[in-house]
């Protein structure tokens, strides 16, 4: 029981870090898009739009690095 105990916290905090890895990844995917000559309107903001770029990349890279730190620790015990 003790052990099983031990393992659901890891699970959840892998399937937290994959819903913001995968959260982050569509709207980085959908600012990208803002960009593009098609879909850029006027009134769009490139630089707000480069900033939401950037806290979605960093945000991928934050949920990829507590993946890596998880399995990391998984493989060590």
């Amino acid at each position: 029981s003790s052990t099983f105990l031990s393992q659901k916290p890891k699970s959840e905090l892998v399937r937290t870090s994959l819903r913001l890895l995968t959260s982050s990844a569509y709207r980085l995917q959908s600012e990208c898009k803002k960009t593009l000559p098609v879909e850029t309107c006027p009134t769009t903001d490139i630089q707000l739009v480069t900033q939401q770029v950037i806290q979605c990349a960093y945000d991928i890279a934050k949920a990829a690095k507590q993946l890596v730190t998880i399995t990391t620790k998984e493989n060590n015990n």
